[in-house]
């Protein structure tokens, strides 16, 4: 069913669509909550410090977790306190917790430990997320980034940052069920910043406002080698792949594009894409020939327990163009600034 609703959100050409009553009820549930919070029915709660949230419009992964660790790191080097509030997803724990590096994924979700390891922010999962952003607040953060917070909007947000794949786009440009929207495309024009991430570089991205999508800093998702998950992790290049096949496994919102990343670098793969947060189980990594298995980082973090010396994890960075870094980093400051002129 997810294959062949993926298929007619990005594949097929736009028509009339058996879904389509239901993506008005949905359309019209999401926008009235919207007008909600707009009119002052709803109400949005400050943390008492500026509050960035990085989130899609879409349904699956646009890279929204590489950008916040990009910016956490930017902004730290800047002399900036950050603190990372996340809902948590698939952890089978709830309330509030403080992700620590030797957390499990059940206990604090993959992306939350993800961020935690790669920035050293303090970093605090709840579905509860303006509670989460006033723990980190109370612990010192002097700026909170939400990891995948656009929609939350009972949490006050100083800035929005956007993020679009540059090859999916916004698919059809329908709202669930019958396309891969979470809101409205016109959404994106609310928004303080789009970041279209991969695609042919500059120039047009399908659903995207033309003079947003040419405004919008580019970024790119850059890996550099692949890390063994046994033993002390050791790391080789992922050209030392090249010669002979390699199994890829991908339990994340876009499998595709990873397979596609490792054949750019020549890998000849053979791709297994599993669901988004999926839980890999050794029955799934048993293919019995004996090659080299490739993962993403999301499923390594869940794989400790499997790892063996076929099993390898290939970690990416976001990356910017010099001027769209600085650019990026302007506009957020900016409104860090504001906040801080502002009094809060």
């Amino acid at each position: 069913m997810s294959d062949r609703l993926f298929k007619l959100w990005y594949e097929e050409p736009p028509g009339i669509s058996v879904w389509q009553p239901l993506s008005w009820l949905y359309g019209a549930a999401v926008s009235a909550r919207r007008a909600a919070y707009r009119r002052g029915w709803a109400r949005s709660q400050a943390v008492g410090v500026p509050v960035i949230v990085v989130g899609n419009l879409t349904v699956g992964g646009t890279g929204k977790t590489p950008l916040t660790v990009w910016l956490a790191r930017q902004l730290r080097q800047r002399g900036l306190e950050v603190g990372l509030a996340s809902r948590g997803y698939g952890r089978t724990e709830g309330g509030l917790r403080v992700v620590a590096a030797g957390s499990s994924w059940q206990q604090v979700g993959d992306e939350p430990l993800i961020l935690h390891r790669s920035t050293g922010c303090m970093t605090v999962v709840g579905s509860d997320r303006v509670a989460a952003a006033r723990t980190l607040a109370a612990h010192g953060a002097r700026v909170i980034l939400a990891d995948d917070g656009l929609q939350h909007l009972r949490m006050r947000r100083d800035c929005e940052i956007v993020v679009v794949d540059g090859t999916r786009g916004f698919g059809n440009g329908r709202v669930l069920p019958a396309g891969p929207l979470r809101e409205s495309a016109a959404r994106a024009r609310a928004a303080d910043i789009l970041v279209v991430n991969g695609g042919p570089g500059s120039g047009p991205v399908r659903g995207v406002p033309a003079e947003l999508a040419a405004a919008a800093p580019r970024m790119r998702l850059a890996a550099a080698e692949a890390r063994q998950l046994a033993g002390p992790g050791r790391a080789q290049p992922l050209e030392a792949f090249r010669g002979q096949p390699v199994h890829a496994v991908a339990g994340i919102g876009n499998p595709q594009r990873f397979f596609g990343d490792l054949r750019a670098r020549g890998l000849e793969v053979i791709g297994h894409a599993f669901p988004d947060h999926y839980a890999l189980a050794a029955a799934d990594l048993a293919f019995g020939d004996g090659l080299a298995v490739l993962m993403t980082e999301k499923d390594a973090v869940k794989c400790g327990e499997l790892a063996d010396a076929r099993l390898w994890y290939v970690p990416v960075e976001a990356a910017f163009s010099e001027a769209d870094s600085l650019r990026l980093l302007e506009s957020v400051t900016r409104k860090i600034d504001s906040f801080t002129a502002a009094g809060g």
